[in-house]
């Protein structure tokens, strides 16, 4: 790590505007403009030569954890300090503020060690922190120390049965904000569900980001708090804080960061504890728009007739989480307007769509899908969405509001689209009313998006990719994921979906009708042009948006 002598030092002026505007919590992002400098980083190498210190970029350096030890933990989040390497006797220390000369002194008392500051990006140097450190280590630092302090605030294991005091521990400020922390860090990763999970010895905090769940690094001391977390989240979303025997659902509404949040909350009595996952449902980043979600010109052009049809039944299958209720509503979003009245009935309702009347499903008062649907037909729509076909009942309504006039949109639970008509067919369907009403199935599933930023040229030999991938049409190599600040060093960013539209043509209808087997089905859907899961995804590939192992990751062979 060499000093960096390059940049033109900072006159008085602007060092005392940058250092009264870092101390006054502005985004560094509004500092860079406000003195006229092209990115953060320039300034902070030049902030560096002026204050004749050293700048680093953390990303190209590999944190040894034992600078950690006996190294303060308070202090790493209150001045956003993070040691990142030893010079001789002295310790390097990136910090998000180098004007805070005496935060560094008083480092070095703590210590007892030579403290040399170096300048750091302050978002590299908060990312080091809930890396290594964890998500609420500040916040677990302060209710331990509450703890020792407070006779009263009793270890909340001996507090299993005692709902009053869970209820009142649960609402102490440290430990509320010890789970805004831990929903606040889920928000900036973009994650779509939040996993707490009680282990024997420990809590286990992950978020699944992109499809894929990413533990997260959380303090040994945090498991003594399990109780308090779990109490504070039913609170939060109004639930029976004393029942612990049972699952409960419920649904909280956020505000974070100037966005809104809704919170989908389930909690399910474990072994060691209750468990819960939520599911984040972020409506800054809604867009219902079936191009928006990855569908390719051919297959939109094709869906966009079959959504528009008069009557019948489309269907959209694919395993749980892979993008089927965005579908759908994606599918409203394009047909509706002031002519024609929709009508969902959906368990649970994801989002709230403006112009659409939605239903919530409620089994345990008669309200199931079924006697929903029914009562449906009787407020005259032109349009139904039905959130999943589950049994005989749901698809016999389905399949009579089909033949009466509406255009019905459900889900199924199939891996592939020639697969819905023997699921139909299975659950008790008579074969020749489903050839008759199922105008065509999605099947679909996730892909991740690679990153822009950091993506590289897959320069693997021919034969080491798979057989069915056709090389032979590509024009530029493949990408691969690298891994870059900007997507939190896994390469990926996002997700797009991959499709297989099945139009019913009079040759599926008549395999249907005889109860006909998937294979024969797919041959015949092939033939009349239909792309499946895997070709959508390797075309995908030669687009360079998403890389040959995320195709391999979600889909098999044809």
């Amino acid at each position: 790590m060499n000093q960096d002598l390059s940049p033109v030092p900072l006159d008085r002026a602007k060092l005392t505007a940058i250092a009264n505007a870092i101390k006054s919590d502005r985004l560094f992002t509004d500092v860079v403009e406000q003195v006229g400098f092209e990115s953060p980083e320039a300034l902070l190498r030049a902030i560096a030569r002026s204050l004749r210190l050293e700048f680093v970029d953390l990303a190209e350096i590999e944190i040894d954890e034992s600078l950690l030890e006996d190294f303060p933990v308070r202090m790493v989040h209150r001045h956003e300090f993070f040691p990142v390497g030893r010079v001789g006797e002295s310790l390097l220390v990136a910090v998000s503020n180098p004007f805070d000369f005496q935060a560094t002194d008083n480092l070095g008392a703590v210590t007892g060690k030579k403290v040399q500051p170096v300048v750091a990006n302050p978002d590299q140097v908060r990312d080091l922190i809930k890396r290594f450190l964890g998500v609420g280590a500040e916040t677990i630092d302060g209710l331990l120390a509450l703890q020792k302090a407070d006779d009263e605030f009793l270890e909340l294991e001996s507090l299993a049965g005692q709902d009053l005091e869970d209820a009142e521990v649960a609402q102490q400020a440290s430990v509320v904000r010890l789970v805004n922390e831990i929903l606040e860090e889920a928000i900036e990763a973009r994650a779509s569900d939040i996993h707490v999970e009680a282990q024997e010895d420990r809590i286990k905090i992950r978020y699944r980001v992109d499809g894929v769940l990413e533990k997260q690094q959380a303090p040994p001391e945090m498991n003594q708090f399990r109780a308090a977390i779990v109490s504070r989240l039913k609170i939060m979303a109004k639930l029976n804080i004393a029942e612990k025997r049972v699952p409960q659902d419920g649904r909280m509404k956020l505000r974070i960061k100037g966005r809104e949040i809704d919170i989908r909350l389930s909690i399910i009595p474990m072994l060691h504890g209750e468990g819960v996952v939520m599911r984040v449902l972020d409506k800054a980043n809604l867009s219902f728009s079936l191009q928006g979600i990855g569908m390719s010109e051919e297959v939109y052009l094709r869906f966009q007739n079959l959504i528009r049809m008069p009557h019948g039944i489309v269907l959209v299958t694919g395993p749980t989480g892979s993008g089927k209720t965005t579908t759908l509503y994606s599918a409203l979003n394009e047909i509706k307007d002031e002519e024609t009245k929709i009508i969902t009935t959906e368990d649970p309702i994801e989002y709230q769509l403006e112009g659409i009347n939605q239903i919530q499903v409620h089994p345990k008062v008669g309200l199931t899908f079924a006697a929903s649907l029914r009562a449906i037909l009787r407020h005259d729509p032109d349009v139904v969405l039905v959130g999943e076909i589950r049994d005989l009942e749901t698809a016999e309504n389905a399949t009579q509001a089909s033949l009466t006039g509406h255009m019905v949109f459900s889900t199924l639970h199939t891996n592939d689209s020639a697969s819905a008509f023997l699921r139909l067919a299975d659950i008790g369907v008579e074969p020749f009313l489903v050839s008759s009403t199922v105008e065509g199935v999605v099947a679909q599933r996730l892909v991740r998006r690679l990153c822009p930023d950091c993506r590289e040229p897959d320069d693997r030999d021919r034969h080491e990719f798979p057989i069915d991938f056709p090389y032979e049409r590509l024009h530029v190599s493949p990408y691969r994921p690298v891994g870059c600040a900007a997507c939190r060093g896994n390469g990926f960013r996002g997700r797009l979906g991959i499709y297989e539209l099945l139009i019913t043509s009079d040759d599926v209808r008549e395999l249907a009708t005889r109860r006909a087997g998937t294979n024969e089905i797919k041959k015949a859907a092939r033939s009349d042009g239909m792309i499946t899961l895997r070709e959508d995804g390797w075309q995908k590939v030669i687009n360079g948006v998403t890389s040959v192992d995320e195709v391999l990751r979600v889909t098999k062979a044809d």
